[in-house]
């Protein structure tokens, strides 16, 4: 038997799909030649076989290099060539057995070198994690040494190292006994371990720049003004791997390669990992990932895609219901990735009955849908959702949480009357760049204008900049409060730009109300430069001279709900997607930024362009999404997307919120929640005050509405979920409640076989099958003498089920 079995594990072995490689076209080394200019210039070769089908595979780490005059220039085993002194020489790349070679100019290779703190300096103080929140960039420093978070303020950094500590940390007479140079080569304890070993190019960029009498540099020297990342983008196989090189231009119009001093990080690491010096290398899963490469605080993006090794032939003809198909299957061809079935009417069901209004269908109302026989159904379905109350109750929780209804800031009254204003928008489908304009220019007395509560809650300008920003256009500035974002182009001057347009507003009595003024001009002030910034929106251009006073809210909302703004469309679009397929087309869908880029981008361009040309209304979104066949797949998977989470090949199993599930509970079980302070019959969905006490809405992840991310509503599962649904008393009171709906159905007659549909109907929004009803029908016979309890315990199996817990 052992043998057998050791027979099969080979067989299995031998016949297992592999990757065939695309026969070889031609090997090229990118780039043909090298002009390097100034001490110690360096550039990095990249070599690419060019297959068949058009891909570009890296081989730059299975190439040999050699210079043919070393006393001109080296080049290192991965490719990096050294400018030594001035004069031309060649490089060979041996691969394959084939040479390439590399013409090398060098000029004013020995040169001194010209130190510039900023420019010298700081890049290897951040390449290395010394400037970094988690050592000497935090806020107290470390070990009485403290740098600039990120290396935002390389004045204060350069007297840190320079004159802070009566010197001791340089010592230019003897470089290599500085104490910045002791520490990070490992000489003598340091915290932070070895980071320059000693005789390391960057070890030799302090010592050289210390040697030189550790000059600050001069105001005219020039600086990084942009990051180039090569290549942009390459298709992969799993486990493969690409060398990236970085490439900075300065502001004299030079390009500098700055491979090994910049950082590099991916955006997921299960898809693609990167590591110091720009190597990706592909995981196992098929998907697309961006790696960021930040230098100087600026930032440029590479994108991998990993397609599946087994290719798909012949590809399922799979049909197209609107644009959203065409651009999902696009991508899933690219991936070698089939898309699931379509989920049957139970499956969809309930999945867009929790999705539009936050409610199970009834049992009368999964039978009417399961036996409708019109071809337009689902469609129908949807339009008699979107007109249901319910509609307004879910999605007003959901714009109340990112707005910060919150009683706490506001008080019963004008907590409930901002609530009330954001449920009329919705009931109404007010327009959202509407909706948008209408909070950012709220003004005058609050009785008379609910959304300037919101300025009541929030009530810094810094605060209400970033909140709206968050929510409006899915984009955190409140990274760049004091240093350039570390993830993005945003600098404080930006940062500054749109708190200025909130500086002026105060809330003042007004009689028996209160009222929203603004007064003084658009302005805020750096508090590290001291610089007077005027309002303008982010990635625009600063304005030079002051603004009239008054208000210049309304030409924010103009900027942001133009139709060609980059943010405000796309951000409606991917919000809303995500609700519906679990995942944002941006995730997290309010971490908009250069390096975290859309899984698929033709798809948000087109949802955005559908939100404009529909006028923002948010109701036909919703109509595009659910109509697509997208939306309505099986949440099973098959062979070739089972490891795929980002693609929308499948319908994911999403957490459901802890407002909706206590609704589930309730409704199933025919017995209502009591809340404290609110009238009876209110259903969670409908609660307006997040401070609401309950156990249940606390442990499954209800948010406090401190801040705006979406990050506050918890969806992880926890074990106090599991316990609660298992055995809390609460729950079990549901239960067995004499009135409630479980008693009633137990006493019903009509047969055992109904009373299993009515059970699955109302969990699940299906019937069961044959094998479950007999299963069930089974049971309740067995314990005949204690029918009641049977059926509570039938109705707790199905309630403790992923099932019931997940929507999918």
């Amino acid at each position: 038997m052992l043998t057998y079995r050791r027979r099969i594990a080979l067989l299995l072995i031998l016949l297992a799909p592999v990757a065939v490689s695309a026969q070889v076209v031609k090997t090229t080394v990118d780039p043909a030649s090298i002009s390097l200019r100034g001490p110690c210039a360096v550039y990095s070769l990249l070599v690419d076989d060019h297959a068949a089908d058009g891909r570009l595979v890296d081989r730059t780490r299975d190439a040999h290099f050699r210079s043919l005059d070393p006393k001109v220039a080296t080049v290192t085993p991965a490719g990096v060539v050294h400018a030594v002194g001035d004069g031309q020489t060649t490089v060979i790349v041996e691969i394959d057995g084939h040479d390439h070679n590399v013409a090398v100019s060098t000029v004013d290779a020995t040169t001194p070198r010209r130190f510039n703190f900023e420019n010298d300096v700081e890049p290897v103080l951040s390449r290395y994690g010394c400037n970094s929140a988690g050592c000497h960039g935090k806020a107290e420093g470390q070990n009485g040494f403290k740098l600039s978070v990120f290396g935002f303020d390389p004045s204060a950094d350069y007297a840190a190292l320079v004159k802070e500590a009566r010197g001791r940390r340089i010592f230019p007479a003897s470089p290599e006994y500085s104490l910045v140079l002791r520490k990070t080569s490992g000489h003598i304890a340091h915290g932070g371990g070895v980071r320059l070993p000693a005789g390391s190019d960057d070890y030799e960029t302090l010592r050289a720049w210390i040697a030189a009498g550790a000059p600050f540099g001069q105001p005219t020297d020039p600086k990084t003004t942009a990051v180039r990342v090569e290549p942009r983008e390459r298709l992969l196989t799993p486990r493969g791997k690409q060398q990236l090189r970085v490439i900075a231009r300065t502001s004299e119009g030079r390009e500098v390669d700055v491979t090994a001093l910049a950082k590099f990080q991916s955006n997921n690491d299960g898809l693609a990992s990167v590591q110091p010096g720009g190597l990706v290398t592909a995981g196992d899963a098929p998907g697309e990932a961006a790696v960021m490469a930040s230098f100087m605080n600026q930032v440029d993006v590479f994108r991998v895609v990993v397609p599946r090794a087994e290719h798909i032939d012949p590809y399922p003809v799979v049909p197209e219901n609107n644009f959203i198909d065409r651009l999902v299957l696009q991508k899933l061809r690219k991936l070698n990735i089939a898309p699931s079935d379509l989920a049957d009417d139970a499956e969809y069901l309930r999945r867009v009955t929790l999705d539009v209004i936050g409610t199970l269908p009834t049992p009368a109302e999964a039978r009417r849908f399961l036996d409708d026989r019109r071809p337009n159904k689902r469609a129908i379905l949807v339009d008699e959702l979107l007109e249901r109350p319910e509609y307004a109750d879910y999605w007003s929780l959901q714009w109340s949480d990112l707005l910060r209804v919150d009683r706490q800031a506001l008080g019963s009254k004008r907590a409930y009357a901002y609530y009330q204003w954001i449920r009329r928008s919705v009931v109404s489908n007010q327009p959202f760049d509407q909706f948008a304009r209408a909070v950012v220019t709220a003004e005058g007395p609050l009785g008379e204008d609910a959304a300037a509560d919101f300025y009541k809650v929030v009530t810094k300008p810094g605060d209400e900049a970033g909140t709206l920003s968050q929510v409006f256009l899915g984009v955190r500035i409140a990274c760049a409060e004091c240093h350039h974002h570390p993830f993005d182009r945003w600098s404080t001057a930006d940062y500054y730009g749109m708190t200025a347009y909130f500086s002026g507003i105060a809330v003042k009595p007004l009689g028996r109300d209160e009222t929203l003024c603004v007064e003084g001009i658009a302005a805020a002030k750096n508090p590290r430069t001291g610089e007077e910034v005027f309002a303008h929106p982010f990635g625009e251009p600063a304005p030079t001279t002051a603004p009239q006073t008054g208000d210049r809210r309304a030409a924010l909302a103009d900027w942001m709900t133009r139709p060609d703004n980059p943010y405000f469309a796309r951000n409606l679009a991917n919000r809303v997607w995500a609700r519906f397929l679990g995942r944002g087309l941006i995730e997290p869908v309010d971490d908009v930024r250069v390096t975290n880029p859309p899984s698929n981008p033709e798809l948000l361009d087109a949802l955005a362009h559908s939100v404009v040309e529909n006028k923002f209304d948010v109701k036909a979104l919703i109509r595009t999404i659910t109509a697509s066949r997208v939306y309505q797949l099986s949440s099973k998977p098959n062979a070739t997307n089972e490891c795929d989470e980002q693609n929308y090949s499948r319908a994911l199993f999403k957490r459901i919120e802890a407002e909706v599930l206590l609704d589930m509970v309730c409704q199933t079980t025919g017995v209502a929640e009591r809340f404290d302070g609110m009238p009876a019959g209110m259903r969670a969905i409908q609660l307006w005050d997040s401070k609401t006490s309950h156990y249940f809405l606390k442990v499954f992840g209800r948010p406090m509405r401190a801040s705006a991310c979406e990050c506050e509503r918890r969806r992880e599962p926890s074990s106090a979920q599991v316990l609660h649904l298992l055995n809390g008393p609460e729950i079990q009171a549901k239960l067995s409640r004499d009135a409630g709906y479980i008693a009633k159905l137990a006493k019903r007659e009509g047969g055992d076989e109904s009373l299993v549909e009515d059970l699955y109907l109302t969990f699940y929004s299906r019937r069961p099958t044959a094998e479950e009803t007999t299963t069930a029908v089974a049971y309740i016979r067995k314990e005949k003498d204690r029918r009641r309890e049977a059926v509570e315990d039938l109705a707790w199996t199905l309630m403790n089920s992923l099932e019931f817990g997940f929507n999918h």
